[in-house]
């Protein structure tokens, strides 16, 4: 399994887009590159939360959530960022959401939209604050897996 590279600026980046959307989800991209067996985050990118009632016909057993407690990335927001990717030679690495008071463990929701090549950062923001970060990625037999966070220091990031 690779870990994702990370630095404090990104973590704090994310941390701070769950903080300010709270009490709803907050969810971005994560634009960066797949080398030597890390997945190095290059640019932390915040989207808006586009769960709406046209997310919802699409997922009947969950009409009782909001975006209070789901999220969705608009494809219009995949298309900017992967053209966006296209001309720096980034992919998109990975999405990251939070959970609002809710540990930073992934859902059932987020296992079944979950792609395999992908990180999963996921924040729990309780009562507004941050508190814990984690990543994540989906295994092959359709189960999340503890990914590991390399903390590396903004100069060690290649744009």
């Amino acid at each position: 399994m690779q870990p994702i590279a990370l630095s404090d600026s990104q973590i704090l980046s994310m941390r701070t887009h769950a903080e300010s959307t709270y009490p709803e989800e907050c969810c971005g991209l994560l634009l960066g590159r797949v080398t030597a067996g890390v997945k190095t985050l290059v640019e932390v990118w915040p989207t808006q939360n586009a769960w709406s009632a046209e997310a919802e016909e699409n997922w009947p057993e969950q009409k009782e959530l909001t975006e209070k407690r789901r999220y969705a990335i608009g494809p219009e927001d995949m298309l900017r960022a992967m053209k966006y990717g296209r001309d720096r030679t980034l992919d998109i690495i990975g999405i990251y959401h939070s959970h609002t008071d809710c540990p930073a463990v992934p859902s059932e929701c987020d296992r079944k939209l979950a792609w395999t090549q992908y990180s999963y950062i996921i924040v729990s923001v309780r009562q507004g604050c941050s508190e814990d970060l984690r990543s994540w990625t989906l295994d092959r037999e359709g189960n999340f897996q503890a990914e590991e966070i390399l903390a590396v220091e903004p100069t060690q990031i290649k744009k």
